[in-house]
Parts: structure tokens; sequence; C-alpha cells
């Protein structure tokens, strides 16, 4: 999530989710609402018709960057070997 935000800038909750395939909106929910908690994450409510509800990391989110980076670059050079260790785990039941 911090790291979706991170790249895409203040999203609405449903433009959040639409980047994070397969989490559940209660759990997405439970996770915000605890990066906020921790001082991650700010939400901004807006009072339109409808509600607008938006959420962006804060500057102490924003020190993690470089580490999201270097897992980001680790992903790429070794998420195959990553695959391949859980085929070989999934064949072996």
């Amino acid at each position: 999530m911090l790291w979706v935000l991170a790249q895409q800038g203040r999203l609405r909750f449903t433009e959040l989710r639409t980047h994070l395939p397969g989490i559940t909106p209660k759990v997405l929910t439970e996770r915000l609402r605890k990066l906020e908690r921790d001082g991650f994450v700010v939400r901004s409510y807006h009072a339109e018709v409808p509600p607008r509800v938006e959420y962006e990391i804060t500057d102490l989110a924003r020190t993690l960057i470089p580490a999201f980076r270097v897992l980001a670059d680790w992903s790429d050079n070794h998420l195959g070997e990553v695959h391949a260790a859980q085929r070989r785990f999934d064949n072996q039941r």
C-alpha cells in the first residue's frame, strides 16, 4: 500500500484497491487504519456528495522509499527464482 501510494500519489479508496488485486475491502480498511495510526498514511475526508476520502503517505513514510526501491530491484532480479521455488514446493505435495 505504501509503495503504491508513493508511486501514484494521493488516491481514493477504490483507486487504491485497483492497484492491489486480491485484497478485500475489509482488509484494505484495516491496513489503512493501522498505517494511519502509525503515522504512515494521512486520510482526508471531503464532505461532498458523495463523500470523498483520499489517502496519501506522510513524510515519515517517504523516508521508506529508498528501502522500497531496494526491495523492488531485488524482486525484479529474483522473482523468477521465487516462482521456481514455489513450483518445486508445490510439486512435492
